[in-house]
């Protein structure tokens, strides 16, 4: 766990007392509401349909379990008793007073976290692969960029009012398990034959209203010269990226606008134009910094599993392989039936905290699938944990299946949600019910978004929901075939939208059809990839098909 240097802390108290007054001065009319919705964004505060919303920043998605537990006496003291973990990997609290924030705050600081810059048009959090440090094939621990690049971007004065909110997404393994091409930046690190460690480039990418696969910017850089780059970028973003339309905002715009090359030119001049020693990445940094994430696993002969069906289920499902043999990953399942996908009562946080504390060095992960993660689970261990969790309801073995669905908070919560997304959620959990069928249907991501913002990154699911009004009615528009990895591919809409009722037989329809014709082995989003929409069409809208 990487733990704050003392300026980390100093800037953190700093924070919460200057947050602490700007609210008093607000609360007695010395500060305008407008002045004040831009400081309570850069402090993570939104104001929803039911009360203030926090997004609490969970860097790089590591938590430790005093910080998990510290969250949980959060929820019980100022929430509903519960928090809600995003896309984005930090979790968000949807029912504070907006007079409590200063305390929450205040609480956070004591064990090393915050909210600063989970919102506001602000480089965010930078997210990565829930599996970073415990992967055999990774380059480097990517958690490691992902905290200088924190370091670099936090109260960056020159990045604090960008044109808009900035997204960075960094892995270190041929497999993208962080959505790299659908973010502002996207950064993919591997050994080189020359520079040692170099990395690939993305730019452009995002959801939301204009959804844009990212492209390749610059491949094989060296890796020393990644904060020099990511300031290039940066900066012509700043000085050409739009602030008339906030529409119109994101990089991806700007990228598409004056083309490919054009930008590639005009960041490769500002490199060099502007390039810092500064800001090189020195090797001492690298390994003082990759220090504070080394856990302590010796190789030890793989335990043999008892062979149990229900245990052997979830050790096939939500288990993976580990770098250190006689290790395994485990996820841990946040979508139950009868609750809202991300969600965790504070009394389950405190129990995956002690199991933290029990099987995995103290640490837990957070995905963005919206899932928790033991990263170090020893194999002599897994039945027991296995038994702890099936006591809790938290080993429901349906990691990457149908029912594991992604869903914003939508109109239950959101003030821009058009539509509701739990009760489909809720409803999927319903029609699939079986965990046998669930798992003969095979890997299947559905993800939900109450609307165009793409909280729910509905545009790269296998079988995306959106969540559209028609005259104050709440509708869903459907695609098909997206995906974020192997090449991310954004979903093909494959008709009219339907109103709630009709999203869950429209979705059997299809998976119907799927199993029907599907070739051996093969995967739903292959199988899209094979036939294409219009049969899936067909088939969802019941028409007749030659």
């Amino acid at each position: 766990m990487y733990q704050y240097a003392a300026v980390d802390q100093n800037l953190v108290e700093a924070r919460v007392k200057q947050f602490r007054e700007q609210l008093e001065r607000y609360q007695e009319g010395l500060l305008p509401e407008d002045s004040f919705k831009t400081l309570r964004l850069q402090n993570g505060v939104y104001i929803q349909t039911h009360a203030p919303m926090l997004r609490v920043a969970i860097p790089y998605g590591t938590l430790s379990s005093t910080q998990l537990r510290k969250l949980a006496q959060i929820a019980r003291t100022y929430d509903k008793g519960y928090g809600h973990f995003t896309t984005r990997q930090n979790i968000q609290f949807n029912w504070p007073t907006l007079e409590s924030v200063p305390d929450i705050l205040e609480e956070l600081s004591v064990v090393q976290m915050h909210a600063i810059q989970t919102s506001g048009n602000c480089v965010r959090n930078t997210t990565t692969d829930p599996f970073a440090g415990a992967t055999v094939d990774e380059a480097i621990d990517p958690r490691v960029i992902c905290e200088l690049i924190r370091q670099w971007s936090t109260f960056h004065h020159e990045y604090a009012y960008l044109p808009r909110k900035f997204k960075i997404a960094v892995v270190a393994t041929e497999l993208d398990r962080a959505a790299i091409e659908v973010h502002d930046i996207g950064i993919r690190l591997k050994r080189h034959s020359i520079h040692g460690l170099a990395f690939d480039l993305w730019v452009g990418g995002g959801l939301g209203r204009t959804p844009v696969i990212g492209k390749l910017l610059f491949a094989d850089l060296p890796f020393t010269e990644l904060r020099n780059w990511l300031n290039a970028v940066l900066r012509i973003y700043n000085l050409y990226g739009r602030r008339d339309n906030k529409y119109k905002a994101r990089i991806k715009i700007l990228v598409n606008s004056v083309g490919l090359n054009t930008f590639r030119e005009l960041v490769s001049n500002r490199y060099h134009k502007d390039r810092k020693d500064a800001l090189v990445v020195k090797s001492e940094d690298v390994t003082t910094l990759a220090s504070m994430f080394q856990v302590n696993l010796q190789p030890e002969p793989e335990e043999y599993q008892p062979e149990i069906p229900e245990f052997y289920r979830w050790y096939k499902n939500a288990t993976k392989p580990h770098r250190v043999n006689g290790y395994r990953l485990v996820v841990i399942s946040l979508k139950r039936p009868d609750v809202a996908p991300g969600d965790l009562s504070a009394e389950l946080m405190d129990v995956v905290a002690s199991l933290a504390d029990r099987f995995s060095q103290s640490e837990i992960r957070t995905t963005h699938d919206q899932n928790l993660v033991l990263p170090h689970v020893h194999t002599k261990d897994l039945f027991s944990l296995w038994e702890a969790l099936s006591n809790q309801g938290l080993a429901y073995p349906n990691v990457g299946l149908i029912s594991d669905v992604i869903a914003c908070p939508g109109l239950d919560f959101c003030s821009l949600a058009n539509a509701p997304t739990l009760s489909l959620a809720d409803a999927i959990h319903q029609e699939f019910a079986s965990l046998e069928e669930q798992i003969n249907i095979g890997p299947l991501e559905i993800k939900i978004s109450g609307c165009m913002n793409a909280c729910g990154h509905h545009h790269i699911g296998h079988i995306g929901i959106l969540g559209v009004d028609k005259k104050g009615t709440p509708w869903y528009q459907l695609t098909v075939g997206g995906r974020d990895q192997k090449g991310a591919v954004l979903g093909e809409r494959i008709g009219p939208a339907v109103e709630h009722d009709e999203v869950i037989p429209l979705i059997r329809r299809i998976i119907d059809r799927f199993m029907e014709e599907r070739a051996p082995n093969e995967w739903f989003v292959d199988y899209v990839t094979r036939i294409g929409v219009e049969p899936l069409k067909a088939a969802a809208y019941a028409i007749d098909y030659a």
